[in-house]
């Protein structure tokens, strides 16, 4: 004769019941019945209790590595934006200095054209093309200064994502 059990088992969101059939003589169920009431029902219960305990402390816990990485990536993203920021503004300097010298030697060639006319235009032509390549050159340093800073932020960044996924790749394994 048989007579059916029900046994318990965890799934990752809900627990649910499960019939097991036992085939077994009426004798053997009748003991196996007497214990499965008795004082062993109860480790087995605190032990899945356990169990189900441990799995969504699992999962609250990958939950937080996910968070982790993701708060990881935002801080290299705004690393990034700060860099290139930086990068910009050094650039602006550069440029409004560059400009400001420029200035400044087209007013000293000013001075010197008021004290002889003849000397000045010839001293300001030199000086007014030095100070203009002098300008140009400055800006295209200040460029190229700024888009190598970009250039190596954004592989900083990318390379340390990587890292980053990688590592939680293999802690995910």
């Amino acid at each position: 004769m048989t007579e059916p059990k029900e046994a318990k088992k965890v799934s990752e969101e809900t627990t649910e019941k499960t019939t097991v059939v036992l085939e077994e003589p009426a004798e053997q169920v009748e003991s196996v019945a007497e214990e499965a009431a008795g004082p062993a029902m109860r480790p087995l219960d605190e032990v899945l209790g356990q169990a189900e305990k441990a799995y969504a402390a699992y999962m609250e816990a990958q939950r937080q590595v996910s968070n982790a990485y993701r708060g990881n990536e935002q801080q290299i993203a705004r690393a990034y934006r700060r860099a290139e920021q930086q990068a910009k503004n050094t650039c602006e300097a550069n440029i409004n200095d560059a400009l400001k010298t420029r200035e400044e030697a087209l007013s000293q060639v000013s001075k010197e054209r008021d004290e002889a006319l003849a000397q000045a235009e010839k001293t300001q032509r030199k000086a007014k093309e030095q100070a203009e390549r002098a300008c140009e050159a400055r800006i295209e340093k200040a460029w190229k200064t700024r888009e190598e800073a970009v250039v190596q932020a954004w592989q900083l960044r990318e390379e340390t994502i990587e890292q980053a996924w990688n590592i939680y790749a293999k802690l995910s394994k």
